[in-house]
């Protein structure tokens, strides 16, 4: 009776983000109860492996006790502080000083907000007032990349090139832009790793030629595209597209807000293409999911212009939340746990995880397999040669999704066929294991749908 009731009363009362409304009230909500480590249970007894880390986030895993311990003690001693009128709080000066340490290059200056969306809008202010305390207020052109994320704000929204969060929102603005992305299994240059890099040079150089090269403000890029189906660059397309920016004077945003702690392996992926952005935001990992946080990285020369800008003007920038003493103290726990073997342990599982997923290449429903460390996609189409994604009719974001949840594994489902892995950094050998063979099955199962079937011959 309790579980009947808190999905009608989702129904009723409950906006889910990023969702049909009336798909959702038609399907009802599934309701989580506990979790520890790995693995979640939900209202109905089932356990399920989280192959997602809730939403790329709880990179520690659940139910660690010493971030509860951390978040605990700083509410009890001071459970709120406001960044305005020069007032801080220890939690997140000494968070700030931490992540700056262990930040590529310049990165010395850091801002918070509430989680990746609003530092990426963020962004967006600090880069227009940057180009005006220059006395250039004309770079006002920004360019992202087809099929990248860049949260739902208002404004970051447009950057995002996913049409899900374009569709009646008005978005892209005039002076959001887009190059194509490097999609390695679907570029139309082939997959050769150097020829992929070269033409998305030549179309980056065309579009600032297109804009004017005294109007381009910035350019953003994911080190990996999360939500557009885990597409990882060749190796040296993240570099060569900074060097890009770095000759026309373009400010580079690096969106580390799903590969940043420990994702792809290193604390920031930035570290291991070799590149200082300009600004750098993160968010997710930060906290583990235990508490909303984000952050923007400046570095040394962005902070300095918009601080000369100023002057003795305050900036006018800034959230109720932003440098929130609670979630700062778990932060700074969470950072903790990371160095004292969790990063470590994510190597090792990362490993273990794209052996695995690679072993599902010989299945008839996959296309690809991509990844780095404990982000991945397997991609599915009914056709390997000709590479055709499944059908529009078999709806691969709900019925996928549904199948796996039946075998005992959170996955995300994208829209196109491609399955999405970000498994906590804790999971045991087993539990990885276990994302790969349930996968499996799900598969074999689908194999067996009327449409695929069909699609197949």
């Amino acid at each position: 009776m309790l579980t009947n009731s808190l999905i009608e009363l989702d129904r009723q009362h409950l906006v889910h983000p990023v969702s049909s409304f009336r798909g959702h009230e038609a399907r009802g909500v599934r309701v989580l109860k506990s979790a520890k480590g790995a693995i979640v249970r939900d209202s109905e007894g089932r356990e399920l492996i989280d192959g997602f880390a809730g939403l790329w986030c709880v990179n520690t895993g659940y139910g660690q006790d010493s971030i509860v311990e951390a978040a605990a003690r700083q509410m009890r001693e001071l459970p709120y502080a406001t960044g305005y009128f020069d007032i801080g709080a220890e939690a997140p000066i000494r968070l700030a000083s931490e992540l700056a340490d262990r930040a590529p290059g310049d990165l010395n200056h850091i801002y918070f907000t509430l989680g990746g969306s609003d530092a990426v809008d963020s962004t967006i202010r600090y880069i227009r007032y940057y180009w005006h305390a220059k006395g250039q207020p004309n770079r006002d052109q920004f360019i992202s990349i087809e099929q990248g994320y860049h949260g739902s704000s208002t404004m970051g929204a447009g950057l995002t090139a996913l049409p899900a969060f374009h569709d009646g929102f008005g978005a892209p603005y005039a002076w959001q832009h887009k190059i194509s992305s490097h999609y390695v299994y679907r570029n139309p240059v082939g997959t050769d790793p150097q020829a992929i890099i070269e033409a998305s040079v030549a179309e980056l150089r065309a579009k600032i030629a297109e804009l004017g090269e005294d109007r381009v403000a910035a350019f953003y890029a994911e080190p990996i595209q999360g939500s557009g189906g885990v597409l990882v660059p060749p190796t040296g397309w993240v570099k060569a597209m900074r060097d890009v920016c770095a000759e026309y004077g373009i400010l580079f945003v690096a969106d580390e807000v799903i590969t940043g702690f420990g994702r792809t392996g290193p604390i920031f992926a930035c570290l291991e293409e070799d590149i200082v952005p300009d600004l750098m935001t993160v968010a997710k990992g930060l906290t583990a999911g235990y508490a909303p946080m984000g952050a923007v990285f400046m570095s040394d020369s962005v902070y300095e212009t918009i601080a000369q800008g100023a002057g003795p003007k305050a900036v006018g920038h800034g959230f109720t939340y932003s440098a929130h003493p609670v979630s700062a103290a778990v932060a700074l726990e969470v950072l903790r746990l990371y160095e004292g073997g969790l990063f470590e342990r994510g190597i090792e599982a990362g490993k273990r995880l794209m052996a695995g997923l690679e072993g599902l290449r010989d299945h008839p429903l996959v296309g690809d397999v991509r990844g780095r460390g404990m982000l991945a996609a397997v991609e599915l189409v009914v056709d390997k040669e000709k590479k055709t994604p499944l059908p529009a009719e078999v709806q691969p974001a709900t019925r996928l999704l549904d199948r796996a949840w039946e075998h005992g594994l959170i996955v995300r489902s994208f829209p196109q066929g491609v399955f999405g892995y970000a498994p906590p950094l804790c999971c045991t050998d087993d539990e990885i294991d276990q994302i790969v063979e349930r996968t499996r099955r799900v598969l074999d199962v689908t194999l067996d749908d009327p449409e695929i079937i069909a699609a197949m011959r």
